[in-house]
């Protein structure tokens, strides 16, 4: 059976008996808050436990690296969303350690696109085009220096009010320990 059949049949159950009410809340989160984190797998359920997260309580986007790479892009339009349009008040940017964006290599990266069928033709196309892969698929050096970097993104967009809190913290995969490395009370006074 094939992985998009097996989530349709258990979707039919799920539905069926009910299953959904458990998680029954409105769009607007109950600790009026935003979670900037990475997609990493061990973070799906920890996470949540870990802040006493509940369905409905916050807004939770997720990339690779909790990173904010463009002001004007789709993290921000969420962010910037959730914050009014969502009523969200605080923003949280949780890194982890171990994460996979810690020394991401653009030409490995590249490279398996290549093995996986992309030509050369299409790589130098988007260079001739303006758009740095390199750049943009590369990771950081540290987990702290995303985080911070992403925060100051947030902290300092010029749609953003001055005295909303962007907090900055990294998350043990295997704990569940979160270390603050921004706290945005501070910078928010």
């Amino acid at each position: 059976m094939s992985l998009i059949q097996e989530i349709l049949n258990y979707n039919e159950e799920f539905v069926a008996k009910e299953e959904y009410k458990e998680f029954l809340t409105t769009k607007f989160p109950d600790k009026k808050m935003v979670v900037l984190t990475c997609m990493d797998t061990r973070l799906v359920e920890l996470l949540p436990k870990a802040m006493n997260l509940h369905n409905g309580d916050a807004k939770i986007i997720k990339n690779a690296g909790a990173i904010v790479s463009h002001p004007f892009g789709s993290i921000m339009r969420s962010i910037i969303v959730a914050v009014y349009e969502l009523d969200a008040d605080e923003v949280f940017v949780i890194g982890h350690y171990d994460c996979g964006m810690t020394g991401l290599n653009s030409d490995k990266v590249i490279s398996s696109a290549k093995k996986r069928g992309i030509s050369d033709d299409v790589i130098e196309t988007l260079g001739h085009s303006g758009i740095d892969l390199s750049g943009w698929l590369t990771g950081f050096d540290h987990v702290r220096e995303g985080i911070e970097k992403s925060v100051n993104i947030i902290r300092n967009h010029p749609l953003l009010p001055k005295d909303l809190p962007v907090h900055g913290l990294i998350i043990d995969p295997q704990t569940g320990k979160l270390d603050l490395i921004k706290d945005g009370y501070q910078a928010a006074e």
